[in-house]
C-alpha cells in the first residue's frame, strides 16, 4: 500500500537538487579553493541561461570569493610535500591558471626542489641503491613524483653538493 503523504510527482531529495547557480559554486568554494576555470567547467551543464554562469561568477569573482593566488598557494601546499616543480606546474595549468602566476610558483619551487627530492626519497627507499636496476627504479619514482633530472642524479648519487 502506498504512503498517502509521500508525493508521487514530486522527485526524492537528493545532493545539488533544486540549489541555484550561485548555490553550487559556494558548495564547491566551501571544499577547497577552485579558479574560475574549473567553477565554469564544473557548472556548465547547471546554466539555465546564456550568460549566467559569467555573472554568477563575476559576482563571486568581485567578491574575493574566487581567488588564483588563493588556489595558486593552496596547491604548493598540498602538493609540495609530495611533488616536484613539474609536477605542481602541470596541476595549476590543469586548473586554467595564468602563465605568469604559475611560473612565479614554479619559481619559488625551484629553490627548495632537491631538499624536497631528498625528503621523498628518505621516507621511500632506505638508502643508495646498490645496483644499476635500483638506481634506476629510484630515479623513475622521482621523476613519476615531477622532479627535474638533475635533481633526480643528485639525490640518487647521494652528493650533499648544492
Amino acid at each position: 500500500m502506498r504512503n498517502p503523504t509521500i508525493n508521487p510527482a514530486k522527485p526524492a531529495a537528493r545532493a545539488g537538487f533544486g540549489l541555484s547557480l550561485k548555490g553550487r559554486a559556494l558548495r564547491l568554494l566551501s571544499g577547497r579553493e577552485h579558479s574560475r576555470a574549473e567553477l565554469e567547467r564544473k557548472l556548465k551543464a547547471h546554466e539555465e541561461t546564456p550568460g549566467q554562469l559569467a555573472q554568477v561568477l563575476d559576482d563571486l569573482q568581485a567578491k574575493d570569493f574566487i581567488s588564483e593566488a588563493r588556489v595558486v598557494e593552496s596547491v604548493i601546499n598540498r602538493r609540495a610535500a609530495r611533488f616536484g616543480a613539474s609536477r605542481i606546474k602541470y596541476e595549476l595549468l590543469n586548473k586554467g591558471l595564468g602563465a605568469e602566476a604559475v611560473a612565479e610558483a614554479v619559481n619559488s619551487l625551484k629553490a627548495s626542489e632537491l631538499e624536497r627530492a631528498r625528503d621523498i626519497w628518505r621516507k621511500k627507499f632506505d638508502g643508495p641503491a646498490l645496483d644499476a636496476a635500483g638506481r634506476a627504479k629510484q630515479m623513475r619514482f622521482l621523476a613519476a613524483r615531477g622532479f627535474g633530472g638533475d635533481v633526480i642524479r643528485r639525490v640518487v648519487a647521494q652528493t650533499e653538493d648544492d
